[in-house]
């Protein structure tokens, strides 16, 4: 019988205050039966409010609660590279400090895909995140649109994004990058292993409220993997046509026919991604230090 696993969850924050408690209590209310949660590490850059305080306060309910505080903000690749040389297991579950897990298996969902005697082995494993962002309005719909659409693409070509579980082989990050998952998954890839999706390890998320804040969002992350293909020539599953064509047709299968507020989805993303290709072409540098977007703030 296979012992269970130690598990490390890293969480990194800058200026969390109103998310972290909640982002610390959902990993430790999780059911642990195929692995056991060895320490949870909060890597805190740079934050200027309560959020370091307040993980301190929680490590007499949380033993195995830790904080390590990065003085100075230098991207989430610096924060995770930290978390990753702190930490003392081989398997690591990245939350992000503003997400919560949705029910008490979504971890048990998550890892046990990664402890599988699978040929070739899974190396990392994504989540499913679903959106709190009220669909009655039209930036809300356009969230929930763009995570269906996700969790669509990622049932054909696992997508790796928000949780994420992965066995650490000694790859460290870029910090001139804001990739994170997709370059951990493409060291994974090079040494023989493969990505999952556990589409029943859901993670509750919150996103853009206002048009502006929508279009700093995903401007940014196209940024992130446009030059992922350009550094890399790395290919990310939701930029392929055929798989966003099929994902659209199952989308309104599940969210209804909207025309207006789809096609408003779809404009918004284009405008993001047009941008985020011409700031590539004018080699203006990756965005590995960004702006919070403070909509996405209020889980």
């Amino acid at each position: 019988m296979r012992d269970v696993e130690p598990v490390t969850i890293g969480i990194c924050a800058y200026n969390e205050e109103r998310n972290i408690e909640n982002s610390i209590d959902s990993a430790f209310a999780q059911e642990q039966k195929s692995f056991r949660i060895e320490e949870v590490i909060v890597v805190s850059s740079g934050s200027t409010d309560a959020t370091d305080d307040i993980v301190r306060g929680l490590t007499g309910k949380y033993p195995n609660l830790r904080l390590i505080v990065e003085e100075e903000r230098r991207g989430k690749n610096s924060a995770i590279n930290l978390l990753l040389d702190s930490k003392s297991t081989d398997i690591v579950v990245l939350l992000n400090a503003d997400n919560v897990l949705n029910d008490g298996d979504t971890l048990e969902n998550l890892v046990s895909k990664l402890l599988t005697d699978s040929i070739p082995p899974v190396g990392i494993v994504g989540g499913r995140p679903i959106p709190t962002n009220d669909p009655n309005t039209p930036v809300g719909f356009a969230t929930q649109m763009l995570w269906a659409m996700h969790h669509e693409v990622a049932l054909v070509y696992p997508k790796i994004g928000e949780l994420v579980a992965f066995k650490d082989i000694g790859t460290r990050l870029p910090l001139d990058s804001q990739s994170d998952e997709d370059i951990l998954r493409m060291r994974l890839e090079e040494r023989g292993y493969v990505g999952a999706y556990a589409e029943d390890a859901v993670v509750r998320n919150r996103g853009p409220e206002t048009v502006s804040d929508f279009l700093k969002q995903r401007t940014r992350v196209n940024v992130g993997e446009v030059y992922m293909r350009k550094i890399h020539g790395y290919s990310i599953p939701t930029w392929n046509p055929r798989l966003l064509y099929n994902a659209l047709l199952r989308t309104m299968k599940s969210l209804g026919v909207h025309p207006f507020r789809m096609a408003f989805t779809v404009v918004l993303e284009m405008v993001s991604r047009a941008r985020a290709v011409n700031h590539v072409r004018r080699g203006m540098g990756d965005l590995n230090v960004w702006d919070q977007v403070g909509t996405t703030k209020k889980l």
